[in-house]
């Protein structure tokens, strides 16, 4: 076998590599597991008891000389391959998409900015809340029907089981907390997510977002807020749009009114839209109720203030033609890239 031994190490020096594909022939003839090398590994133990000791040392020999070279060959071809990938720089960049704004918080971003021009403040608050903030102070107590007007997610504390939690129905808490914590005049919006005990279908969800504002000072009137909400639709939906108000009801302001604008859609002419009524309708407002100026230790007989509601999904909705609020949360990015 030592004869053999040297002709296959003389045949590894001299066999041909010039290339990738000639590498790997080197490879499967003699160091693969189908290789020369591993099939004489396997016939050791047919050599003698006295020839083995030098046979296995020339046999590891030979191995380690057939697997330096491969080693030795593969990474110079390595090399090679490396140097000759080259990068263009006059190639145009690969574009890389780096996700869209979500159409609500465009429309949350753009009521902020109109509203700040004119100097209202963004506040906040806790989504979870206690029900002093959500429902007394705002002049509706345990037993006032009004309650009935929305379904109300309730949470029990386990720390205290005496107060009562919910998630919010509306962001007016946060108007609640910003009076027991300031003193007039006051003028802010609060916008966030608000949560109601809903059926989802194509108009409503159990989770929409929602800004209200607040004035409060010294004669404040019902023209100050008309004034304020038409000045804001005109900003957002066009210089075009006019704004009319309807006698309604909300426990915590009075006189109350809902927020109709003319129909941009057919220009307030009537079409399917608006219901052949030529108005939207896009939210509430009112003077604030003089109890709820009581809960919060202001003096309804110095100060007055009118309140606000606006539905961000509703107006967004209209604004770009949606027919169903459930395609704002399915995270279909044909529908988020179009905007």
């Amino acid at each position: 076998m030592l004869s053999n031994l040297a002709e296959i190490e003389q045949e590894i020096n001299s066999f041909p590599v010039t290339g990738p594909d000639e590498l790997e022939n080197f490879r499967l003839k003699f160091i693969s597991r189908n290789g020369l090398l591993t099939k004489l590994f396997e016939e050791l133990k047919n050599v003698s008891r006295e020839e083995k000791p030098a046979v296995g040392k020339k046999l590891n020999e030979v191995k380690k000389l057939a697997e330096g070279k491969y080693n030795s060959l593969k990474e110079q071809f390595d090399d090679t391959t490396s140097a000759k990938e080259t990068i263009d720089l006059t190639l145009p960049a690969a574009e890389f998409s780096i996700g869209r704004e979500h159409l609500i918080s465009q429309t949350l971003a753009e009521m902020v900015k109109i509203f700040r021009e004119i100097g209202f403040k963004v506040t906040d608050g806790p989504e979870l809340e206690e029900e002093f903030y959500n429902f007394d102070a705002l002049n509706t107590p345990a037993h006032h029907p009004a309650r009935d007007m929305q379904d109300t997610f309730y949470v029990q504390s386990k720390v205290d089981k005496d107060k009562k939690y919910v998630l919010r129905t509306h962001t007016s808490p946060v108007q609640i907390r910003t009076m027991l914590a300031n003193k007039p005049p006051l003028r802010i919006i609060s916008p966030g997510k608000v949560f109601r005990n809903e059926t989802v279908t194509f108009k409503n969800y159990f989770m929409f977002h929602q800004l209200e504002g607040l004035y409060v000072d010294k004669n404040v009137s019902m023209q100050d807020l008309k004034g304020v909400l038409a000045y804001f639709f005109k900003k957002f939906y066009g210089e075009k749009t006019k704004t009319r108000f309807i006698p309604s009801f909300f426990p915590f302001t009075e006189p109350s009114g809902q927020i109709d604008i003319s129909c941009f859609i057919c220009g307030g002419k009537g079409c399917k839209t608006c219901k052949e009524t030529g108005w939207l309708e896009v939210g509430g407002c009112g003077m604030v109720d003089p109890n709820v100026f009581k809960s919060v230790n202001i003096d309804p007989e110095e100060f007055t203030g009118y309140a606000f509601g606006i539905g961000m999904e509703r107006i967004t909705m209209m604004k770009y033609g949606i027919k169903d609020i459930r395609t704002f949360y399915q995270n279909d990015v044909r529908f988020l890239d179009q905007f």
